[in-house]
């Protein structure tokens, strides 16, 4: 941490321990990964949390199967999550399991911060429940879904359970006035906005209390002014926020972290978790007397022919599987090529609306990487440096640097461009920015064609021409830094500067910093052409 910088807060959802993590999971995460390198970049200093949500009946009941405890369950697969975000080029600061001890501690204290205020009561819980989801559902709930009479899950379809325990009950039907004043109160809070309307209509719809403790079961953080009582999964999987940042820690560190750290700038969730992060969550936190993010940020589902992906409908495919195909295979080590891992980060982001609904496809996908990364980024570094070797023993050439090409021109509205793109989150909108001075640094090697400079003799011009597409490669590798870490890094090295993820991006976006005669190379195409046959 570093105090001489802002705090910037920003969090995935933690992902279930049971299963695989697939393209949804990834695809939240990259999305986070972004927002977190960009704003590194800014000067701040960044919080990244992400991690795995290992408590509940659930969890339970696959660990039983298994024949082994809930624990050794959870240790068995979370590396299944943490080598997948490193083989995606995740930067996350903090990795949190709710099994570990500070999120004991950060949920008990929560627990006993909502009793001494006066929120919590008992009483006996009777309803449907979905193990798989983890969540109750009320008979109206059910009816409004059209399954009243089958008590089907409303979400993935699966046979509900009748429950009837004794339960703590969290009263967020005190909440729904206090809620809507601070939606009223701060428009931003959630995005985009055709969840906010959701959202607000749930509320003004009525809320009743809710179900937080279960003693069926005890697979979860127990309770300690209620014996025999577990948090419900979902309270459990909330607080982890607030874990992460030195909550309920008694050390004085922990609580300067928090003072400092909270609260979060930005959670991201997928649409279907919103109603726990925009509803439930913000309760929680009035109820305890802590301040309320500032944003959640509800992104879309990936569908594929309409329907949204995922592994029980079986057309699920996996990020490693493509990150593969995109960079022509494993390399020899086994581990991803980092073209192909940032061929997959490009295409998420630029293609997909972030906030909507996505339809992808491995057409698509090809598509895409051909068009804007083999034949236009990858092609662009390919010529450019070729030139310099070629005109220039490789080295950048001595020349007045102006900004009257037609190249600084562009740049000079890049950083507010890309930097109010990142600042909605609207990642599409940002890879667009970028790509504008791709297709024209493109259209200037045409316009201007150095080999007809070189072959009149024309040295000066010559060298103001390909000064000005080697700053626009700088620039570009700079600006997609936060989005392919990886070839950004590559492509900067070439251009003999040091690694661009930890460039100061706004003193590093002027036109003219590229220092004369830094020795370039040209090494491997940067995005390999794939075909048809490569990919589908």
């Amino acid at each position: 941490m570093n105090n001489n910088k802002p705090s910037y807060y920003l969090t995935t959802p933690i992902y279930y321990v049971n299963g695989e993590p697939h393209l949804g999971t990834a695809y939240t995460t990259i999305a986070a990964d972004t927002l977190a390198r960009f704003k590194r970049m800014q000067g701040f200093d960044v919080k990244f949390l992400t991690g795995l949500d290992e408590h509940g009946q659930k969890v339970a009941d696959n660990a039983a199967a298994a024949g082994v405890s809930p624990k050794e369950w959870c240790d068995r697969l979370a590396p299944k999550f943490t080598d997948l975000w490193q083989a995606l080029n995740i930067s996350n600061d903090d990795f949190i399991r709710t099994t570990e001890e500070r999120h004991t501690r950060a949920v008990q204290r929560f627990y006993e911060a909502m009793q001494e205020g006066g929120y919590l009561r008992k009483d006996t819980y009777k309803g449907w429940y979905c193990v798989h989801e983890e969540t109750f559902y009320t008979d109206e709930e059910l009816h409004q879904a059209g399954h009243a009479d089958d008590h089907l899950c409303p979400d993935c379809g699966r046979p509900l359970e009748f429950d009837e325990e004794e339960n703590l009950f969290f009263k967020l039907s005190e909440f729904e006035q206090p809620l809507l004043d601070f939606y009223a109160a701060h428009s931003d809070f959630i995005q985009p906005e055709t969840r906010r309307n959701e959202v607000l209509s749930f509320v003004k719809g009525g809320l009743k209390d809710l179900s937080v403790s279960r003693t069926s079961f005890d697979w979860g953080v127990p309770i300690p002014f209620a014996e025999g009582h577990v948090s419900y999964v979902w309270f459990d999987a909330l607080i982890n926020y607030l874990t992460a940042v030195g909550y309920g820690d008694p050390d004085s560190q922990a609580a300067a972290e928090f003072a400092r750290r909270w609260p979060a700038q930005v959670h991201f969730v997928g649409k279907d978790i919103i109603r726990f992060h925009c509803v439930i969550w913000p309760a929680m936190l009035m109820a305890a007397g802590l301040p309320v993010p500032e944003r959640v940020f509800a992104h879309g589902f990936l569908l594929t022919k309409g329907e949204k992906m995922s592994k029980s409908r079986g057309n699920a495919m996996s990020p490693t599987d493509l990150c593969a195909l995109l960079g022509g295979g494993l390399l020899p080590d086994g581990s991803l090529p980092p073209a192909g891992v940032d061929a997959y980060r490009y295409y998420f982001l630029s293609d997909v609306q972030f906030g909507a609904d996505g339809q992808i496809s491995l057409e698509r996908m090809l598509q895409v990487y051909n068009a804007d990364l083999a034949n236009s980024w990858g092609n662009l570094v390919s010529r450019v440096l070729s030139m310099t070797k070629k005109y220039f023993e490789g080295k950048v050439p001595e020349t007045a640097v102006g900004i009257d090409n037609s190249l600084a021109q562009i740049a000079a509205g890049l950083y507010d461009k890309v930097s109010q793109a990142m600042d909605a989150i609207d990642y599409s909108g940002a890879c667009a920015a970028v790509m504008e001075l791709v297709d024209a640094a493109n259209g200037y090697i045409e316009n201007e064609a150095p080999w007809a400079l070189a072959k009149a003799g024309d040295a000066a011009k010559l060298a103001q021409v390909m000064y000005a597409l080697l700053e626009s490669v700088r620039l570009i590798a700079l600006y997609f830094a936060a989005i392919m870490p990886s070839t950004s890094a590559d492509v900067w090295g070439r251009l003999d500067l040091s690694d661009v993820t930890k460039a100061d991006l706004k003193a590093e976006s002027a036109w003219g910093l590229l220092p004369a005669g830094n020795q370039t190379k040209v090494g491997q195409p940067l995005f390999q052409r794939l075909k048809e046959s490569d990919v589908l």
